[in-house]
């Protein structure tokens, strides 16, 4: 007898050319890592919306495969492959120890929730981030977030001094995601934005990516004077204004550490004016 979840599996993975099981698969072990060890095929079902049966199917391969492992009261979490796979994830986006310790500096400057990202491979990638002494909590926002960079100053403090085609061939007929009342939504504003910031030297984003919280970025560059990523600081909108030039200020300076490390191998704080 022909397995009824197999067959409708294959016909589902004949769409488009996209493996809707392999999709399906991820979706399960993204949400078996989120649960912390708490989760059962119960749950999983409810919280993504898969049949029984299809759910009970996808732990069943992904404990053979090793990326979970099963726990008393039917409980599932993350397994050896799966914990590996999170091991080379985060070690490819740690950032080098001495831009790490300009992120340090940037938050004992500030005492604001402090990030540094990274351009790679065509995306801009939040490699890490220290929270502030008012810590904000920033839905869906963690390291290896790449999505939605049309809304964050972060992305657009690199994207700026991208060639304008490059720009162009990423945001040009493509929906720009309206993530609140304030964000962005259009590829002409976009551009006009980008320039705007390439000339003063940093990016805001004023409650586009987030409800009540504005940041504060600055791009650093490597030794070809590309930009390699960018040092944000993000506040509460409340009191955003009466600290803006500090906080333009402090992660100006952390770029041009981080740029000045790039380019001499040496990490030397710029003299102040």
């Amino acid at each position: 007898m022909t397995d009824p979840v197999v067959s409708s599996t294959a016909t589902e993975d004949d769409k488009n050319g996209v493996l809707q099981t392999l999709v399906r698969g991820l979706d399960v072990l993204q949400a078996v890592a989120e649960m912390g060890g708490g989760a059962t095929a119960k749950s999983l079902s409810r919280h993504l919306g898969l049949s029984l049966g299809r759910c009970y199917h996808i732990l069943r391969t992904l404990k053979t495969a090793g990326y979970i492992v099963r726990l008393p009261g039917g409980r599932v979490d993350i397994g050896a492959q799966g914990a590996s796979l999170g091991r080379q994830l985060r070690a490819r986006f740690e950032p080098l120890p001495e831009l790490f310790a300009v992120l340090s500096r940037l938050h004992s400057r500030t005492r604001e929730t402090s990030y540094v990202s990274g351009w790679h491979h065509g995306v801009i990638t939040l490699l890490q981030f220290i929270a502030g002494e008012q810590a904000l909590s920033v839905r869906g926002l963690d390291v290896g977030y790449t999505g939605d960079m049309h809304a964050r100053a972060s992305c657009k403090a690199v994207l700026a001094h991208l060639p304008h085609e490059q720009i162009d061939i990423m945001f040009r007929g493509v929906e720009l995601r309206r993530l609140t009342a304030h964000t962005h939504c259009d590829a002409d504003g976009l551009t006009v934005e980008l320039g705007n910031v390439r000339r003063q030297g940093y990016a805001l984003d004023l409650e586009e990516f987030s409800d009540g919280i504005c940041c504060a970025s600055a791009a650093y560059f490597d030794h070809d004077g590309a930009p390699a990523g960018s040092y944000t600081v993000s506040v509460p909108v409340t009191r955003f204004r009466s600290c803006q030039r500090e906080l333009v200020a402090a992660v100006q300076e952390a770029g041009a550490i981080a740029t000045n490390l790039l380019r001499s191998h040496r990490l030397t704080v710029p003299c102040q004016d």
